[in-house]
């Protein structure tokens, strides 16, 4: 993959999208003076004297404990190990390779006081598939994520452990093999290394990004629901979306208008059709799967702007040898805009499983009973409808907000604090159980647009439809359902049924 140049402050979500599939990174060479004057200012600022927090001084409860000079790398080193304090599964590859990319872009606006040598470390790793192993429990998300972070650090200074080629080594070993030697932390670096919010802001975008996709997805599955249905093309008529005035509403509504563009199907029901309102599952599509569309935008917009900035304690300001201590490790923003995408992630699963409920219930449909050809002797699609049910039951709870919690830590110097870090780290969980869920929707709507032969749909859905009929036939009889379920759930990762409609879906990124 082409590798991404890291200009701090002007990174896109695309481009951080690219680093999470793999994409190679480094900071842009223009990053490099700014970095040696912040580590030259550290110099000059313990030269003054003066206590400065986390440079010559303990850290959080402990901040009032001057440090010697001679124990200045010591502090750093301790700071580090002390810290790598966290517990749970190791997070995935993807995860921290975008942590560490975020963490290099955050070291790059040169306010950190790190030396060019720690950034270099950073960019080796990156290059060499070097991934730190980072267990995914342990932060609250304020002072920054410091116990995944500092598991990030140690494998700098060749402690821990590095994921290489799919193996678990020890830190020194791995960096060895690749001829990297372990770094010796100055003066603030460690402090600058595990302080800062990327962490959350790695899990928030990869949920993001999930989102992006299942977003697309469902609209499409829902559109062929709607098809499946027989529903209605008249609520996404513009003239009602444009009186509300939402532009996520307008977006969606105009999506799904010309999906259904040129079907058959709706044109053999254009007329004379008994039914006035369809359910609000197809109906309310533009007002559910809009406001969802605006969350999302909104999430997007905080993480870009997260992403792009400095999250670290105390801040380095060269030009007046000024080391400022704030709060942006806080990572609040972050919280919220993974309570969005989780309250997205849900409401998608959740709209999808009620079509899923429609189709297989006669009585709304119009469709045979469950979607198979002989009711009764077979089953059809009843279990997956359980099994979708069950996915939306587990990610209406996963979807109670992170960022309303808090629990003060280091005897109650931090005392208020985010819980960024898990409300982020649910989204991926959320958004398999999503996926699964739309790809039930697109086995049930492709089974129900079946039964409308030889009637087809647009151009668009029938494309849809060809993709998922390379994969998974039409159900006449009962067969072990899993597969298909698998192969229909492996088209929405995939992205093949976002793509197969080309550029007519509204996205984040």
């Amino acid at each position: 993959m082409i590798e991404v140049i890291l200009n701090p402050g002007t990174v896109t979500l695309a481009e951080w999208r690219k680093i999470y599939l793999g994409a190679p990174a480094r900071l842009d060479d223009a990053s490099a003076s700014r970095i040696a004057a912040a580590a030259a200012a550290i110099t000059r600022i313990l030269a003054h004297g003066e206590p400065v927090y986390g440079i010559n001084t303990g850290f959080g409860k402990l901040a009032s404990v001057r440090i010697g000079d001679e124990d200045l790398a010591t502090l750093q080193r301790n700071i580090v190990l002390s810290h790598a304090a966290g517990t749970g599964e190791p997070s995935p590859v993807p995860i921290v390779r975008l942590m560490m990319a975020l963490k290099l872009a955050s070291l790059g606006h040169g306010a950190s006081g790190v030396k060019p040598e720690t950034v270099a470390m950073l960019e080796a790793m990156l290059a060499t598939g070097l991934t730190p192993v980072v267990p995914s429990q342990g932060s609250v998300g304020a002072s920054g994520d410091l116990a995944p972070l500092s598991h990030m650090a140690a494998t700098m200074i060749g402690v821990g452990e590095i994921e290489a080629n799919g193996q678990r080594l020890p830190a020194a070993q791995a960096l060895a093999e690749h001829r990297l030697e372990p770094l010796e932390l100055d003066p603030k670096e460690g402090l600058a290394l595990l302080n800062g919010t990327q962490f959350s802001t790695a899990n928030a975008l990869a949920g993001l990004f999930e989102a992006d996709l299942l977003f697309r997805s469902a609209l499409v599955t829902g559109a062929l629901s709607t098809e499946a249905a027989k529903g209605t093309d008249a609520p996404f008529d513009p003239r009602i979306h444009l009186l509300r005035r939402h532009p996520g509403q307008i977006a969606v509504g105009e999506a799904l208008r010309t999906l259904l563009g040129g079907s058959a199907i709706r044109a053999s029901h254009l007329h004379d059709d008994p039914r006035v309102q369809d359910p609000y599952c197809l109906r309310c599509q533009p007002q559910v799967m809009g406001a969802a569309l605006d969350v999302l935008r909104q999430a997007a917009t905080t993480l870009k702007i997260e992403a792009n900035g400095v999250s670290d304690n105390p801040l380095i300001f060269p030009e007046t040898d000024e080391a400022l201590s704030g709060g942006n490790f806080h990572a609040e923003p972050v919280a919220f805009a993974a309570d969005m995408i989780a309250m997205a992630i849900c409401e998608i699963g959740s709209i999808a499983e009620r079509r899923i409920a429609m189709l297989v219930d006669p009585a709304l449909s119009g469709l045979p009973a469950f979607l198979t050809p002989k009711p009764g002797l077979n089953s059809g699609f009843m279990i997956p409808q359980v099994t979708a049910a069950a996915l939306v039951s587990e990610n209406k709870q996963r979807a109670y907000p992170a960022s309303v919690d808090s629990i003060p830590t280091s005897a109650n110097q931090e005392d208020h604090v985010s819980m960024a870090a898990h409300g982020a780290r649910r989204l991926l969980a959320m958004a398999e159980n999503a996926s699964a869920v739309l790809g039930i929707e697109l086995l049930a709507a492709g089974q129900g647009v079946d039964f409308h032969a030889p009637l087809t749909s647009s151009d668009a859905l029938e494309a849809v439809r060809t993709a998922l009929r390379t994969k998974v036939p039409h159900l006449d009889d009962d067969r072990y359902f899993h597969p298909d379920m698998e192969a229909a759930n492996a088209l929405i990762r995939s992205g093949v049924i976002a793509d197969a409609v080309g550029m007519v879906l509204p996205g984040l990124v």
